[in-house]
């Protein structure tokens, strides 16, 4: 089965995910020092980075007109949307930088190549995170889902402070609002100076 249109989703007719608890560990946890590709070639280490970072993880973004990895990939709680939640990243992105983020990554387990051409497709403004061998999925251990033999990033957003996780949106659902929901949380728990 085709792709159908990334960008255009009826989300009354997609399964909304369950809060399964797979994040209530993360708050206050240090994040580890992983290096991770990104998508402008700079390897990127989250703990190093010092100030307030976002990053959104997704399970897998699709390319038009592809084949879609599992016929029912829509009807997977969770599974559908990433392209969409990615976009709403990149065009809330200046007003996210402007509320206190002073980094933005997408992060997903898809390889440095594919996230490449999708991040030059979308014309995003920010990096995105191949964690392909899941070092640091598996490190904070992140909630999961294995589709077609492979291991998915359930959809979700942190907060990061110097290192250390503030705050967890998850689940995320509609994918398309969680930038917005970012940006709200950002304005009303600004970082301290």
């Amino acid at each position: 089965m085709n792709q159908k249109n990334l960008h255009e989703v009826d989300w009354s007719k997609i399964p909304a995910p369950a809060d399964d608890g797979g994040t209530r560990h993360l708050p206050g946890m240090t994040i580890p020092p992983i290096d991770l590709l990104a998508t402008d070639n700079v390897s990127v280490q989250l703990a190093a980075l010092k100030g307030r970072t976002v990053v959104f993880a997704y399970p897998r973004t699709g390319e038009p007109g592809k084949i879609s990895l599992v016929d029912d990939w829509d009807m997977i709680p969770g599974a559908r949307g990433c392209t969409p939640q990615t976009c709403s990243f990149r065009d809330l992105f200046a007003e996210l930088k402007l509320a206190g983020a002073q980094h933005v990554f997408g992060l997903s387990t898809q390889s440095h190549d594919y996230q490449s051409e999708m991040a030059a497709r979308l014309h995003l403004p920010f990096a995105v995170l191949s964690d392909e061998k899941l070092a640091l999925t598996r490190a904070l251990d992140l909630p999961t889902m294995e589709v077609a033999g492979l291991t998915l990033i359930k959809r979700l957003a942190l907060i990061i402070d110097d290192g250390r996780i503030s705050h967890v949106f998850y689940p995320v659902f509609p994918p398309d609002r969680n930038a917005g929901d970012v940006l709200a949380w950002l304005k009303e728990n600004p970082v301290s100076k």
